[in-house]
């Protein structure tokens, strides 16, 4: 098996980055979703709520400025806040938790204003802020912005399938969905459709990762990536039929890296386009229904 995607989403539930190289720190990828617009309250906003997030274009500078592009093409650049230099912190949430972010100055706050919304867009100063799950983690397992857990894997073997799956269901003709309606982290090629579900442990060329919970998926998966369109029910209706796992439609798995021995750092080690992909530990099972 090869490693034949990655990806980063700078800002959470906004455009994707796909890089060759990018190195996997233990909260995810470095970059990604250290930011993330926030409502009223404190809590995310995501394409659940804003299908026009996805349309915004992302990069990251390499002195760490976060630059947000417009499809109008109007442009921002976000100097990253940070506690230590005075910036404000913010009370925000992310699925029931909640913790500090940093929030970025007074222009770029007025211009998500203009493009998105009222929203106030922050910047996870201190990564280690937010603890992942207790009930699939460790004890100082922490994530990014992220939903749930450092990393997604998905597998083009399983995109397959769920394209074949949506095909019977509609024999009068479906659009075969790309592998970027489902946003993952990492896209694993050579593996038998749904393996991924039997996977407890991988490795990725140099590093290691715990597989710790199915994903269950949602109305993003309907939204057209490069348009912003929703694009009806699938393929949420056919995975609900097809392939639900703790009572959820899912696709895909859930990753926590662990520490190389005698890495120190903040930084694990990196992952590349092309590495090779072992099953170091097989067997999981997750309580599923009609799959197929």
């Amino acid at each position: 098996m090869q490693l034949t995607g990655l990806h980063v989403y700078p800002v959470k539930s906004m455009y994707r980055l796909s890089p060759e190289s990018a190195r996997v720190e233990p909260w995810g990828l470095a970059g990604d979703r250290r930011w993330m617009l926030a409502d009223a309250t404190g809590r995310f906003v995501s394409q659940r709520e804003n299908a026009a997030l996805g349309q915004v274009r992302t990069e990251l500078t390499p002195a760490g400025a976060l630059v947000l592009t417009a499809p109008d093409g109007s442009r921002a650049e976000v100097p990253a806040p940070a506690v230590a230099v005075g910036d404000p912190l913010a009370d925000v949430e992310v699925w029931g938790t909640r913790f500090r972010a940093a929030e970025a100055g007074q222009e770029a706050q007025l211009w998500i204003a203009e493009h998105l919304g009222d929203y106030r867009l922050v910047h996870l100063d201190d990564p280690r802020a937010r603890p992942v799950d207790p009930n699939f983690s460790s004890p100082g397992d922490t994530v990014s912005m992220a939903d749930g857990f450092p990393l997604l894997l998905t597998t083009t073997a399983s995109l397959a399938r769920l394209n074949e799956l949506i095909a019977a269901e509609h024999p009068d003709g479906h659009e075969e969905l790309p592998m970027e309606r489902f946003r993952p982290s990492v896209v694993v090629s050579g593996s038998e459709p749904w393996a991924e579900d039997g996977w407890q442990r991988i490795r990725i060329g140099e590093l290691t990762f715990r597989v710790v919970k199915p994903c269950g998926r949602c109305v993003v998966t309907t939204t057209d990536q490069e348009s912003g369109e929703r694009r009806g029910p699938e393929p949420l209706r056919t995975l609900a039929r097809h392939h639900r796992l703790l009572k959820k439609a899912a696709f895909g798995q859930n990753l926590i890296p662990e520490r190389p021995a005698g890495v120190e750092g903040d930084v694990l080690g990196t992952l590349r386009l092309g590495d090779e992909v072992e099953v170091l530990e097989d067997g999981a099972h997750w309580p599923a229904d009609h799959k197929v």
